[in-house]
């Protein structure tokens, strides 16, 4: 176990070395960022599915999965699952384009790190994942003298970070229940620059620049239950439904104003004198954030270790979410989210020993949905196709998954981006055995 989790630090460690912002999506000005997605790589290969849970993979989705039956292969003899230790990250590359421009950005970064450890009929969880993120880089301009000049130049960094512990109980040998707690923790900063010009269009020397600072902290909780049953001597039928809770965040204000100076040839900015708001006076200092509910049910049939088949609904409540800090975009408002995932797997052969393509586990699905947002009377919708490969490695039924997703977020119309996005998932699922019944003395 050692080795493995020396390769899971070396692999961190490069994705820390190349992450810059989990996002570059424009959209992530708005509110506390773009939701990123709670879920692995198997899942999201999947379409997103939350449904599926077994003894060898980690399901962040649905905190009932920590439990379940004791594996009965592998040497295992029925006496208990394995300790489970999962890791992830993303390669981003994303085309940006409106209706007459374009441009190509892209993103690295790590997308959770989890531990399950079963305890009897109980399994313990827990980990850390990005819940936020904010990374866009905005411009607009106005005409001066019948030419177009920079006016204005928009830039956030940061994001909300989940640090969860979870707890699975198996009810009967069917059914699961599950709970996990987790603490909200970041920040943001947005800044926006006001460029100044003279009467002639000759951009000033120095110009206005406004920064806001959100610390965000709080806790909110996440319930599931999953039921899966052999309906005839080879399917078995999987459902699954998890419930969010609405939750509130504190969120600590700072909002400083500032004349600047900007180097023509780096870019970079000089502040030349700063003036902190008074936001205490305005009630602004410290407002809280309402996350909003969530829930998400869906069901499934397949053929134990062989293949599977599933649908999903997810319905966030994106309409109840407010923050006065942040409710200051009148072009922009918030609306309930749902969104429809499809997928499942295929194993040739899992008990293949001379053919390794066989015991390969492929995964393919969809999902199509809006993100909540809704901006100059347009809905932002989202669609995406996946793939994806579990490759077995080592004993005790570890793998590295690979995913693929290409799909597409946004519109051009109402002077909007659309985001076309091909993204490149990478895991490590890990399993070992901490507690192995004694059987001779």
């Amino acid at each position: 176990m050692i080795k493995k989790l020396s390769i899971v630090l070396l692999v961190l460690l490069a994705l820390n070395i190349e992450a810059q912002e989990g996002t570059t999506s424009p959209y992530s000005f708005y509110g506390i960022g773009s939701l990123n997605f709670k879920g692995t790589v198997e899942n999201k290969s999947m379409g997103g599915l939350s449904i599926y849970t077994d003894s060898i993979h980690v399901n962040l989705r649905n905190p009932a999965s920590y439990s379940g039956n004791n594996l009965k292969i592998g040497g295992f003899d029925n006496e208990s699952r394995p300790v489970k230790f999962a890791v992830g990250g993303e390669l981003s590359s994303v085309n940006l384009k409106t209706s007459s421009q374009s441009a190509e950005t892209g993103t690295t970064t790590f997308d959770y790190m989890v531990l399950s450890v079963p305890v009897g009929k109980f399994g313990i969880g827990f980990g850390l994942l990005p819940y936020t993120s904010v990374g866009y880089k905005l411009e607009s301009s106005i005409l001066l003298n019948d030419e177009e000049k920079l006016k204005n130049r928009y830039r956030g960094e940061g994001g909300v970070n989940k640090a969860f512990l979870g707890v699975g109980y198996q009810i009967t040998e069917d059914l699961s229940f599950g709970i996990d707690a987790s603490y909200n923790f970041g920040n943001i900063v947005n800044n926006a620059i006001e460029f100044a010009y003279d009467n002639e269009g000759n951009v000033l020397t120095y110009h206005s620049r406004e920064t806001n600072r959100s610390d965000l902290s709080g806790i909110n909780y996440n319930l599931g239950l999953s039921y899966t049953s052999m309906i005839t001597k080879k399917l078995q039928l999987s459902t699954g439904i998890t419930y969010t809770p609405k939750s509130k965040l504190t969120s600590a204000n700072e909002r400083v104003f500032s004349s600047i100076v900007i180097n023509s040839a780096t870019g970079e900015e000089f502040s030349i004198n700063e003036l902190e708001s008074d936001l205490e006076s305005l009630g602004l200092d410290e407002t809280k954030l309402t996350l909003p509910s969530k829930t998400a049910f869906g069901l499934g049939i397949g053929k134990p270790r062989k293949w599977f088949v599933g649908a999903e609904y997810t319905l966030l409540k994106t309409s109840q979410y407010s923050n006065p800090i942040f409710n200051n975009n009148s072009n922009a408002s918030f609306e309930d989210s749902s969104t429809f995932a499809i997928g499942g797997f295929y194993i040739p052969q899992y008990t293949s020993f001379n053919k390794y393509l066989k015991r390969v586990v492929y995964r393919a699905g969809a999902h199509y949905g809006n993100s909540g947002l809704k901006i100059n009377d347009e809905t932002i919708n989202e669609f995406g196709i996946s793939f994806g490969v579990g490759l077995p490695v080592g004993k005790m039924f570890s793998n590295v998954n690979l995913g693929l997703e290409v799909g597409q977020r946004g519109t051009t119309n109402a002077n909007l981006v659309k985001e076309n996005f091909l993204n490149f998932q990478l895991s490590l699922s890990l399993n070992d055995r901490w507690f192995v019944k004694r059987k001779y003395n």
